[in-house]
């Protein structure tokens, strides 16, 4: 069939040997692209209404590659078109040569298209608003670091492709590379921050030590995983600052992660008291603030003297919440509700030194006499 093609294409262009040799090739080239625009037309017309009934993944691969498509289309035009136009063996060369380059940029092209899609229609089946989204976080995580280092290496193996198509960056890629020595050491120590951060990646991926809206503390601040890259991490922190570190980061430097093996949390509140504070009346008010509050996940309701100081003793109470969020207004909450009411019950419970209630009593047995 492509025979006959290129002999009535010949055919043809020989009937127009009256005309310019230039503009007769810029007809047959633009008749190329006009008949691959053309059957891409009735080709998309065709596949939209072949996978209009099929799943999510293929309705998006058909309209998202819609250019690439028409790209391959028109090379794949424009290389008979070439063989038939009255080109110098130099101009066709030059020709195919371009083709031959966007063709391979347009399989890069659909490839990262894919990519997206893939990893599109995967992430919808899980939802980071949930209450317990530690699956989707998990998810997510893994599905946006793997998809970045395998659009990294996408481009950089097509721009490869690309590049040794041209004999002169070959012959100098083959030169550099059989030279041992300096210039490999010298492009090894440039690229180490680059290939240490993508190699981190990929174990951040697979092991997971952090996911997307973990709430952690780094270099003494709290925050939450805002955005995982392929060579960065941004963590959001409480008061909307942004600090930005390298993968490598959280690979080889200790922090705390709140939300590793699911999002609920046990928050603690610490009160220094009176001894004559009245521990039992204070469990009781503790539970009903938790059972109160909207914040309160129902599970870890717990008060507990735990220390004993010079003046004062140390009360912990314990509240569990659905996140790290609602885990720390909870704590407030608590600490709030619970200093109003020793305020107004009980005053004496509050912490006081013990010359003041010294002076109290004897202000007192003063008053009595």
């Amino acid at each position: 069939m492509l025979e006959q093609i290129d002999d009535v294409g010949q055919q043809v262009v020989n009937s127009l040997a009256w005309a310019p040799s230039w503009a007769v090739s810029l007809l047959v080239l633009a008749v190329g692209v006009a008949i691959a625009l053309g059957v891409h037309r009735l080709l998309y017309r065709g596949l939209t209404r072949l996978v209009a009934e099929r799943e999510l993944f293929w309705r998006s691969l058909v309209s998202r590659t819609e250019g690439p498509v028409r790209l391959a289309l028109m090379v794949f035009c424009l290389s008979i078109a070439a063989g038939i136009a009255p080109l110098t063996p130099g101009q066709t060369a030059v020709l195919r040569h371009i083709l031959l380059v966007l063709f391979i940029g347009g399989v890069g092209w659909a490839a990262l298209t894919a990519l997206h899609i893939w990893t599109t229609v995967y992430l919808r089946k899980y939802k980071l608003e949930a209450e317990d989204n530690l699956l989707a976080r998990k998810h997510a995580t893994q599905s946006r670091i793997l998809k970045r280092v395998a659009a990294t290496l996408i481009v950089v193996v097509t721009t490869a492709v690309a590049l040794m198509t041209f004999d002169g960056v070959r012959q100098y890629g083959v030169s550099l590379l059989a030279s041992a020595g300096a210039a490999g050491l010298v492009v090894g120590l440039a690229l180490q921050p680059l290939l240490k951060n993508l190699i981190a990646g990929i174990q951040l991926a697979i092991t997971q030590p952090i996911r997307l809206e973990d709430a952690v503390i780094v270099e003494g601040e709290w925050g939450n995983v805002e955005e995982i890259s392929s060579t960065y991490v941004v963590v959001r922190l409480w008061d909307w600052r942004r600090m930005v570190l390298p993968l490598s980061y959280f690979i080889e430097h200790p922090f705390q992660n709140w939300t590793r093996e699911g999002s609920a949390l046990i928050g603690t509140v610490m009160l220094y008291v009176d001894y004559s504070a009245p521990i039992a009346k204070m469990r009781e008010k503790l539970e009903e603030i938790a059972r109160s509050s909207s914040r309160w996940d129902g599970k870890v309701v717990n008060m507990q003297v735990t220390d004993f100081r010079q003046e004062t003793m140390e009360v912990r109470m314990l509240v569990s919440a659905g996140n790290a969020g609602r885990a720390f207004d909870l704590r407030c909450e608590v600490r709030e509700k619970m200093i109003d009411w020793l305020q107004r019950e009980y005053p004496g419970a509050l912490p006081r030194h013990r010359n003041e209630i010294d002076r109290a009593s004897k202000e007192a047995l003063v008053l009595a006499k």
